[in-house]
């Protein structure tokens, strides 16, 4: 048996093996701390996009509404804090806890940092890449009581031989890229797998008509 065959044999024990051993998410504090209403401040950004902030945070009301959660107008919230004097996300994430909870009375903050986002030019194809870390902290007790990731790669390859049509294809789609910000989709199924990850997304919120409300993990 050659050397590839048998470290192709020995695959599919290695992948039983890391799965065996992979932690579950631990929900103690979640559950201790079960917010009703979260306030989504405007992420900070390590991209090199400066509109990755403001599209992200136009796709994240709609999954942690519909997981069962109340969440602040998104826009108001952001319209009030530059009013009042913080004009951006590095400001914004710099106010305690417990002015954000006096001020708009969420029960949780939902804090991010993007990572990685926008388009990715490889040969004849593209890549649209969202990548952030995120945090949910307990306003009362600043306790965090849960992270996790949006984490989401579209590849614009259609899988084609044919060298002309590949090169027709990269062009028509850096055309199309220049007008059409493909990250808004991508970001918006990023946090979808982000909340709804069935491992360690968010637990099914006070609202939720899930079933699975008392849900276990």
């Amino acid at each position: 048996m050659s050397r590839i065959s048998r470290l192709l044999g020995l695959a599919p024990v290695l992948l039983t093996a890391a799965c065996a051993t992979m932690e579950p998410h631990d929900y103690t504090a979640y559950r201790e701390h079960m917010p009703r209403s979260i306030l989504v401040l405007p992420p900070l950004n390590e991209s090199v996009d400066v509109n990755a902030s403001y599209v992200w945070l136009s796709t994240i009301t709609m999954p942690v509404a519909e997981r069962g959660y109340y969440v602040f107008p998104v826009a108001v919230v952001d319209a009030f804090m530059k009013d009042n004097g913080l004009p951006g996300p590095d400001e914004m994430h710099s106010v305690s806890l417990q002015k954000l909870r006096e001020v708009f009375g969420a029960d949780a903050v939902l804090y991010v940092v993007i990572e990685d986002w926008g388009q990715k030019y490889v040969v004849l194809s593209s890549n649209t890449v969202v990548r952030a870390r995120a945090r949910l902290v307990d306003t009362a007790t600043g306790v965090e009581i849960w992270q996790g990731r949006a984490d989401f790669t579209e590849s614009s390859s259609s899988g084609s031989s044919d060298l002309l049509t590949m090169v027709i294809s990269a062009a028509l789609e850096q055309i199309i890229d220049s007008t059409a910000d493909a990250t808004h989709g991508v970001a918006r199924q990023a946090n979808y797998l982000m909340v709804y990850d069935e491992r360690a997304g968010f637990l099914p919120g006070p609202r939720s008509p899930s079933t699975d409300a008392g849900d276990s993990r």
